[in-house]
């Protein structure tokens, strides 16, 4: 069985972070694996505190899985401070590894900020460079660059600046200003749009977390990168128009919509 590691930050309501790692791995056939970078109390309406780890402790937890079960591909959400991205570019570089997601997490679908600017800053210089993709979202996207994104025009813009600062991949996903569901790859100077249309469900808690670890689990199964972001798109879209409705805000997405179990 392939394997996966997400490093992440928790989700104490399930929706989002190690949580939605760990289920959409699961249900995109990987076995997952976990270093927490920090603890969360947060729900659909927002994130009420935060608890980071220390680097010792997040080196002692990647070093434990990549000792024992050395994981396929690694997807990164949440990291909060430098210390700890420096602590993941370490640990990453001493054990070679391959087919790396970044999914750099600034701010929570509820709006409550999740990494401050120094780790973002740190981010930039040391982890993208080693990623095979990151995966920003408009916001992220505007941050990255210093750019205002409003059109697919703006997205490749964007997305090749980005590919060429952090000599990386990027998957430019659309859905927030640009009125369509539609994501943007940018590999060496070529860009790929992967079309899809936008699923009416304001359940969106979680998504971005969803779609950088579906894509990690199929580069674990082999799949190109463009193959990976494709099936992942699709997990997402049928995890979306399932129409899951938790929580009092923008609740999460039904991840095992697919699951089929005789105990059920």
């Amino acid at each position: 069985m392939k394997t996966a590691l997400s490093i992440a930050g928790s989700d104490s309501s399930g929706g989002a972070g190690i949580q939605a790692d760990i289920k959409t791995m699961m249900a995109n056939g990987v076995y997952a694996m976990t270093a927490i970078t920090a603890l969360t109390a947060q729900n659909t309406t927002g994130v009420s505190a935060i608890l980071e780890v220390s680097p010792a402790f997040l080196r002692q937890q990647i070093d434990s899985v990549f000792q024992d079960i050395p994981p396929d591909a690694v997807k990164i959400g949440m990291v909060p401070s430098p210390a700890l991205v420096e602590v993941i570019t370490q640990r990453l570089e001493h054990y070679h590894a391959q087919r790396v997601v970044v999914d750099p997490v600034m701010v929570a679908t509820s709006g409550s900020t999740l990494s401050r600017d120094s780790a973002v800053g740190a981010m930039k210089e040391l982890l993208f460079p080693l990623a095979t993709v990151i995966t920003p979202n408009i916001p992220e996207s505007e941050a990255l660059t210093g750019r205002t994104i409003t059109t697919q025009s703006d997205m490749e813009q964007a997305a090749r600046e980005m590919a060429d600062t952090f000599g990386c991949a990027v998957l430019c996903k659309g859905g927030h200003h640009v009125h369509d569901a539609s994501d943007l790859l940018c590999v060496d100077g070529t860009c790929t749009w992967f079309h899809g249309s936008r699923i009416h469900n304001p359940n969106t808690h979680g998504t971005g977390c969803t779609l950088s670890s579906a894509i990690a689990s199929n580069l674990a199964k082999g799949f190109s990168l463009e193959e990976s972001i494709q099936r992942a798109k699709a997990y997402i879209s049928g995890a979306l128009s399932a129409m899951l409705d938790l929580g009092h805000g923008s609740g999460p997405l039904h991840h095992g919509y697919d699951l089929k179990s005789d105990m059920i």
